[in-house]
């Protein structure tokens, strides 16, 4: 179940007993969890409002209050966060739970509690018979990280619904120094239609004066620099990044794992996965694994392989030498230019 469907059945009269929200994009994720406290009236929420880390209480704590009648109200929330018990991973946690009560309630919830599941993972352990009877009789919320296209439509849909829209390459450039991700892209609109108040209308002079670009998307174009073996270009803009006052060593950490990207989106490209198996196996946004195919279509995966490597080789002199990091850097772009394609 996406958002939107499930902001219709929370506001109708068909709320169900237990919801397990998957996914990891954090503003659909605190959206979500918005939509579940409003349906309690504030008057109620302090006596039927509970929430409970699974990492710090035990899961009986959560039972006990999932189980009692709610007070002066029709519905009891309770929300579980962190239920890494639910995955295959292991938790420093010392807190022992009572999974086989959380089951027996899973299977015979309480009707007038909501007990919803926050779980922000890659993927659950559907091994585990607690992950199979949850799935199967909860309703099923999915809060992953949007495709770009998603993103797009979703923004759209934001700034329509507030009387604003996009200048012509806006929203272009809203998506391109965000990374098309939503909780960027979000918390920007809030900026943007402030400084855009008069006529309702978000430019790209806006969107490039008010959104700051990180530094995964200053070193895309560094990384194109390289592959494209421009000397003058990449030298240029290497020598920008230390302008702003970023470490050497951080620009290099990002450029190495821009080229660690390159170089698995090639080889499993190759073997036939498409772009959200990618993103998936790869556990990165989908937009950076379709500026990472776009990218690789130009190069071999012999260039990327020797750029990979001469940027580890930065890395190792950075932290054993006191060399200089401008020099490094185009010490390395003459090697691997002067190297055959």
């Amino acid at each position: 179940m996406k958002i939107a469907e499930l902001t219709r059945q929370l506001a109708g009269s068909n709320i169900q007993p237990l919801y397990l929200v998957t996914g990891t994009e954090r503003y659909l994720l605190n959206q979500i969890r918005a939509q579940f406290k409003a349906i309690i009236p504030e008057d109620q929420a302090q006596m039927n409002v509970g929430s409970y880390d699974m990492v710090q209480t035990p899961v009986a704590v959560a039972l006990d209050d999932a189980m009692a009648m709610p007070f002066f109200g029709e519905h009891r929330l309770v929300v579980i966060d962190e239920p890494y018990f639910l995955t295959g991973e292991k938790s420093k946690s010392k807190v022992d739970h009572d999974l086989d009560a959380l089951l027996k309630f899973i299977e015979h919830p309480e009707p007038t509690t909501i007990l919803v599941f926050f779980a922000p993972y890659d993927k659950l352990d559907n091994r585990k018979k607690l992950v199979k009877t949850l799935k199967k009789v909860a309703v099923n919320v999915d809060a992953s990280p949007l495709s770009e296209r998603d993103a797009r439509q979703f923004v759209e849909q934001q700034v329509d619904h507030d009387g604003y829209k996009f200048g012509p390459g806006a929203l272009d450039t809203l998506i391109q120094r965000t990374g098309a991700d939503l909780s960027l892209m979000m918390a920007a609109l809030t900026k943007l239609e402030l400084f855009a108040v008069q006529d309702h209308v978000m430019t790209t002079v806006a969107v490039t004066g008010l959104v700051a670009q990180s530094l995964d998307d200053n070193v895309f174009d560094l990384v194109n620099a390289v592959l494209g073996r421009n000397v003058k270009r990449a030298v240029s803009l290497y020598h920008d990044l230390l302008a702003t006052g970023e470490e050497p060593l951080r620009i290099n950490a990002v450029l190495v794992s821009q080229f660690r990207l390159l170089l698995q989106v090639k080889v499993l490209a190759s073997r036939g996965l498409s772009q959200g198996s990618l993103a998936g196996q790869l556990k990165v946004h989908p937009y950076r694994v379709k500026l990472a195919l776009q990218s690789d279509r130009h190069f071999s995966q012999r260039d990327l392989s020797r750029a990979f490597l001469g940027l580890i080789n930065i890395e190792t002199q950075l932290k054993q030498t006191q060399d200089d990091p401008e020099l490094l850097f185009n010490l390395f772009m003459l090697q691997f230019t002067n190297q055959a394609a």
